[in-house]
């Protein structure tokens, strides 16, 4: 099937420009004005912008955690995921301490195989540091897994920073890169068990106990053993400006350090973990915690100086009831706020839309970046010939109020309840093929696809 795109705007990361698109199959094969080659079918998207499919490279799909299991598999997330127009996702494959690489990256196969609606890869966890661990690294990279994540928090996943120098030293060897959750393990540690025996149990003690200075603090030291390992970094989840501040010194020493914040850090504010009412606040526990609100300004200001590459989402789903864990113990709430199917429109409205950023600064950071962090550029991240075509098409005309009963991801509220979007997206094509039209995912069963992935190339 060639189908052709007709009157819309073109988006990339390096500005915008009336051009018609034609696909064929699953790739795009023109682009320019006026195309005239036959096509079997036609859709007009004047006066809409096509953006190249989003990427969100920080998802929890499927994942045990704190007691329970997140609400969003690989089916019901990535479902949500096309809906709000994200096309690729790379999730986390997480064995346990003592298990090997090889059975994390098979369980999560297993989970996602034949079972998920738009197309994804996977990151390694390392969370344990041994000669049979860096034995398995090279056969990851042969397997189509080029990046890894290491914990600074949480003792079933966290190393030590021996660990993480070696680790580092490793993966700097085979051309590999790491993300990072930063955050002073310890020192929050100490601070939760004050308020508990204080009393104090209720989600207002959860941004308290993990400071944002904790996290520039661990953000620091991270990069002080990435410059002594001479390794690449990405700090996932970055929220505050001094943790920004840490970044901004390393790369003055030459350090290559890359950078990702998510939208809970650039639309929310702390006030939320305040609510009198306990599931209210209870909802929207994650770590780093939402910042207070000076620090969106700062975050949405590194955007556009494009000091932040990525926005992903760190979607990690629970419903009112598996938050209900912690309604004695504010350490017992499971972590996580739901966020892959409104990325998107998201950012347009209260990034783009208000002058925030650029269309193009947003195209680079949910769309070339991460393809290019991870990999997959230029199969993804982009509109161009030999691109998959994978197209989102956003009507900057059809707003509309977000709210939890429209969506599709399988939880029971939304963080971003009454938001009111500028436009929204009208279509999502997966590699050539319509799949959402009008907020309707028209895929009656997954069609994603595993994407083996190469080095970074940012």
């Amino acid at each position: 099937m060639r189908t052709l795109f007709k009157g819309g705007t073109v988006v990339s990361g390096a500005g915008m420009k009336r051009a018609d698109l034609l696909a064929d199959g699953e790739k795009i094969v023109s682009l320019g004005r006026n195309i005239s080659a036959e096509a079997d079918s036609i859709v007009d998207v004047s006066g809409c912008l096509l953006f190249p499919g989003f990427i969100d490279a920080h998802t929890h799909f499927d994942l045990d955690v704190a007691g329970t299991t997140t609400a969003d598999d690989f089916t019901t997330g990535s479902r949500a995921a096309l809906r709000g127009g994200t096309t690729t996702v790379i999730d986390f494959a997480c064995p346990n301490k003592g298990e090997s690489l090889h059975h994390g990256l098979d369980l999560w196969h297993r989970k996602a195989d034949g079972r998920t609606f738009c197309d994804y890869g996977f990151h390694m966890t390392i969370d344990d540091w041994n000669e049979s661990i860096r034995a398995e690294l090279p056969d990851m990279f042969a397997k189509g897994v080029s990046s890894f994540k290491m914990y600074m928090t949480y003792p079933a996943m966290m190393v030590g920073d021996r660990d993480m120098y070696w680790a580092l030293k490793e993966l700097r060897s085979l051309g590999g890169i790491c993300g990072v959750h930063c955050e002073n393990a310890g020192v929050i540690d100490g601070m939760i068990a004050e308020r508990k025996n204080a009393g104090d149990l209720s989600p207002a003690s959860h941004p308290l106990t993990r400071p944002p200075y904790l996290e520039a603090e661990a953000v620091s030291r991270l990069l002080r053993i990435a410059q002594a390992a001479d390794c690449p970094v990405v700090i996932v989840h970055l929220t505050n400006h001094e943790a920004l501040k840490e970044v901004e010194h390393a790369r003055a020493r030459g350090q290559k350090v890359y950078v990702e914040t998510c939208p809970q850090y650039l639309l929310l504010d702390e006030s939320v973990y305040f609510n009198e009412d306990w599931s209210q606040a209870a909802r929207y526990v994650c770590a780093p915690p939402i910042r207070e609100k000076a620090e969106q300004d700062c975050l949405w200001k590194a955007l556009k100086r494009g000091e932040i590459q990525t926005i992903s989402t760190d979607h990690c789903s629970f419903t009112l009831a598996q938050k209900e864990l912690g309604r004695e113990d504010f350490t017992k709430i499971p972590g996580g706020l739901p966020g892959v199917e409104t990325r998107g429109e998201l950012i347009w409205s209260y990034g783009v839309a208000k002058k925030r950023i650029t269309a193009a600064k947003m195209c680079k950071a949910l769309c070339e970046n991460p393809a290019r962090l991870y990999g997959l550029f230029p199969r993804k991240g982009t509109l161009k010939p030999g691109s998959d075509a994978d197209i989102v098409v956003y009507d900057p005309g059809a707003s509309h109020v977000i709210r939890a009963d429209d969506c599709a991801a399988n939880v029971d509220y939304n963080p971003y309840e009454g938001f009111v979007t500028a436009g929204g997206i009208r279509q999502v094509w997966l590699r050539g093929s319509l799949a959402v039209e009008n907020g309707k995912v028209l895929m009656e069963t997954p069609q994603g696809r595993y994407m083996a992935r190469g080095k970074c190339s940012l």
